[in-house]
């Protein structure tokens, strides 16, 4: 739909006219019959419909009248290319699931194309979902970041690294000097953000986490970590070296604000405490938590404690799926479980999780997460008119509480539509799903 040009208004390039939109910026609220305008990549008003039509004109005006617009959901904990092992091995705990299925497998299939292609498979699923950006733990981390770009996707990529030996590196030197090269290629993109990742504190002895931190504050890189995600982790580390596995991390100077620690589900006062004190951020998994028997994350006392928090999906291998909508469910309902509270982690709180939570535990806060004016027009638009949706008294917690995420429309990356009116615009669906099927039969025969 185009507009006449008029002295009396500014251009744009986009008007994205909703019947609501929840910006999910401070003490804001889902707001009836508002206009988001967009210039570029960025967004630069938000205000009534009315008052748009006065002050905006725009090459594209997208009417949508029963959608709610709110940002693109930011999944804050993936292992994207592990798509391609999902439903391979359901029904374990953590570490016999790791160790005697999940890097085996990795072991014989891992690869740079095995990571793009299963990439290619997690972005078309996150997509249809409402996600705009997503944090990758996992090898060959170029691959996954070009998987990506191709797509026009947001990514945090962290590049694991561990003490052993895998088909990726040898060393933690050489996991450390990878993601260095891959930081080095990729600084200047926008739609890519590098950090690293090491994997867990069972896993990375105290010399490489020591350079990981020298080197994260020199380079201004986030970090990312599987921390506290079962009871054997803590009891291992209260055996082995007398402290819990935060306290350990605090007394290396690993802890900081751009520091993302995941899973965190056996943590007591004291390991609160080292969070609040540090600045550190959990991310929230509670599906892949639910199914491997890891544990609860007390949400409700982070969040009490003023503890940031992002959600996450985990990878498809441990979940499994990437739907993050459906996630903030789970964490909201999970929550309220935990702490005994049916006021505990209301929809907009599930919602900032999802959302500016996410981003600000990625380090990527100031670009995205949020409607507002001069960050990137990272957004999706949820049609909010079905049976399974009415009536509709709150469109937020409507948003949340029922499975709307298979009634997502639009989802636009840096003012780009990836999805619309419900199609994907840069990925051919078909081809990946033929693709996927042959790594099926090469890895069950």
């Amino acid at each position: 739909m185009q507009n006449q040009p008029s002295p009396d208004h500014q251009h744009a390039d986009l008007i994205i006219k909703a019947g609501w939109i929840a910006p999910v910026a401070p003490e804001t609220g889902a707001l009836a019959d508002h206009a988001l305008v967009v210039r570029g990549d960025t967004i630069v008003d938000l205000l009534p419909t009315p008052l748009a039509d006065q002050k905006w004109r725009a090459d594209e005006v997208v009417e949508l009248g029963n959608h709610l617009l709110i940002p693109g959901l930011v999944n804050a904990h993936t292992h994207a290319a592990m798509n391609l092992f999902r439903g391979l091995a359901d029904d374990l705990p953590l570490m016999t699931w790791l160790q005697d299925h999940i890097w085996p497998a990795e072991a014989q299939w891992v690869s740079g194309d095995f990571v793009y292609q299963g990439t290619q498979l997690a972005i078309t699923e996150m997509l249809r979902c409402g996600t705009t950006t997503f944090a990758d733990m996992y090898f060959y981390s170029g691959d996954s970041i070009e998987a990506a770009l191709d797509a026009g996707m947001r990514t945090v990529s962290f590049t694991p690294v561990l003490d052993f030996p895998t088909n990726f590196a040898q060393n933690a030197d050489e996991y450390i000097r990878k993601t260095l090269d891959v930081h080095s290629k990729y600084r200047h993109q926008p739609l890519a953000h590098v950090g690293i990742g090491p994997h867990a504190p069972y896993t990375v002895s105290d010399e490489p986490l020591k350079e990981i931190t020298t080197t994260a504050s020199q380079l201004q890189m986030p970090v990312q970590i599987h921390l506290h995600e079962t009871a054997f982790e803590v009891s291992q580390s209260l055996e082995e070296r007398g402290m819990r596995p935060t306290q350990r991390l605090a007394e290396l100077g690993f802890l900081n604000e751009s520091v993302s620690c995941v899973h965190m589900t056996q943590i007591n006062d004291i390991d609160i405490d080292i969070l609040k004190q540090t600045g550190a951020s959990v991310v929230h998994c509670p599906e892949s938590n639910l199914k491997l028997a890891s544990g609860f994350c007390p949400v409700a006392s982070l969040l009490s404690e003023g503890v940031n928090l992002g959600l996450g999906t985990d990878g498809a291998a441990s979940n499994n799926d990437l739907n993050i909508q459906g996630e903030m469910k789970s964490a909201a309902m999970l929550a309220k479980a935990v702490a005994n509270d049916a006021a505990a982690v209301p929809a907009m709180a599930a919602l900032r999780m999802a959302t500016s939570g996410s981003a600000k535990a990625l380090g990527i806060d100031e670009l995205t997460g949020s409607i507002e004016a001069g960050k990137y027009a990272d957004l999706q638009a949820v049609r909010m008119s079905e049976l399974t949706q009415s009536p509709l008294y709150d469109p937020a917690s409507q948003l949340v509480y029922t499975d709307s995420s298979r009634y997502t429309e639009y989802v636009w990356v840096a003012g780009k539509a990836l999805l619309s009116r419900g199609e994907l615009t840069s990925i051919d669906a078909s081809q990946i799903l033929e693709k996927t099927r042959q790594w099926q039969s090469k890895i069950q025969p």
